[in-house]
């Protein structure tokens, strides 16, 4: 199939294509995985979470209605496969990573995860989860404020208002140094 624009290939693969659909994959993989990594802050969680998505796309594609731009529909089913995970992630599986690495019975961290440490450092990483999740679609994935509003189901006037309050929260303070 020839590469075109994703009204097109969108409009093939809900047809059952199989070469728009890989296409697809293919054209949004990175920005699928980009996002869940943003989400999680881990590359690993990003991997599984990515490989649910595409499945979920195999499922849900039919349901995609054109009312929004396929991107910001496509964020929203990441969006909340990630708050899925997160909700399934209980607090014991993450006691008992963190368990086997101090009894020696796995490794930690490596330099592929260099990412994770400097986002767990960062100062997004310190908001409120309602705050990051508002900043990493708005700024991290360069969505509108309306576009972010349809991912998290909220009114736009209130990612404005969220974006005005993740600025203020990180903006350094007086008479600090940086």
């Amino acid at each position: 199939m020839a590469v075109g624009n994703d009204p097109n290939i969108v409009k093939a693969a809900i047809a059952g294509d199989r070469d728009a659909f890989a296409a697809l994959l293919q054209r949004h993989y990175d920005r699928i995985h980009g996002l869940a990594w943003q989400l999680t802050g881990s590359r690993a969680d990003a991997d599984d979470i990515a490989q649910d998505v595409c499945c979920i796309l195999a499922e849900r594609l039919g349901d995609f209605r054109g009312d929004a731009k396929f991107t910001t529909w496509l964020c929203s089913i990441v969006f909340n496969a990630c708050r899925d995970f997160r909700r399934r992630r209980s607090a014991f599986s993450r006691f008992a990573d963190k368990l086997s690495v101090m009894a020696g019975l796995t490794n930690g961290p490596d330099g592929r995860d260099l990412y994770d440490a400097i986002w767990i450092e960062s100062a997004i990483s310190r908001l409120k989860p309602e705050l990051r999740d508002t900043a990493i679609l708005v700024a991290g994935q360069q969505l509108t404020h309306g576009e972010a509003a349809q991912v998290l189901g909220i009114a736009e006037a209130t990612v404005s208002w969220r974006m005005h309050e993740i600025r203020r929260q990180i903006a350094p303070k007086e008479g600090t140094e940086d």
